[in-house]
């Protein structure tokens, strides 16, 4: 059982007001919502686009109830591995999202979700003009954060996906973003059952 706005719920209960997101909460206390809702939404599912869609929009609602900047995010999401891009030519595919229509592929290495999934670090970037490479798949994007989903251990490691969430001012994003959206991908990593 947990406790969740008030209301003792069991983790199979888990109903679309999980996307609701009280005002006046930190930026901390939204995340922490984020997972908390997520592990109760994952639990005994392992079918990755169903646990990212949810995801996506936890994500996205959770923003949206927070102050300036993160209320400016204008895109929340994920891309995954690829399933039929070369070993050699490893590349992303569009997933589970909210926001505007966005990039089909990118290839590891290309922009800030390239750059992440290539090196399996998170990429915190304050002003996506002064990124080298970066795709522009909306204008109105400033600032961006991505963070690698990783499975497996030492040589095993692997990219299976990208958190990818953009904001519409410069400097969107801090350590705060960068923690939390970590540990979330932790969880996804885990929850999923991957290709």
């Amino acid at each position: 059982m947990r406790l969740w706005n008030g209301i003792l719920t069991h983790p199979l209960q888990v109903h679309a007001d999980a996307s609701n997101f009280a005002q006046g909460v930190t930026k901390e206390e939204a995340y922490q919502q984020v997972l908390d809702q997520a592990e109760g939404l994952f639990f005994e599912q392992r079918n990755w686009v169903c646990n990212l869609s949810n995801a996506a929009s936890l994500l996205w609602h959770a923003y949206k109830s927070l102050p300036s900047p993160s209320n400016q995010v204008n895109w929340a999401g994920f891309y995954t591995l690829d399933p039929l891009s070369p070993p050699t030519r490893p590349q992303l595919i569009l997933a589970p999202f909210q926001g505007k229509v966005a990039c089909q592929t990118i290839a590891f290495g290309r922009g800030v979700c390239g750059a992440a999934a290539a090196t399996k670090q998170t990429q915190l970037v304050a002003d996506v003009d002064a990124f080298p490479g970066h795709i522009a798949c909306d204008g109105d994007s400033r600032s961006e954060i991505v963070v690698p989903i990783v499975v497996g251990e030492g040589e095993e490691k692997r990219v299976v996906g990208i958190i990818d969430v953009d904001c519409a001012v410069v400097g969107g994003f801090d350590e705060v973003d960068r923690v939390w959206l970590e540990r979330l991908a932790e969880v996804i990593a885990a929850a999923c059952d991957w290709p």
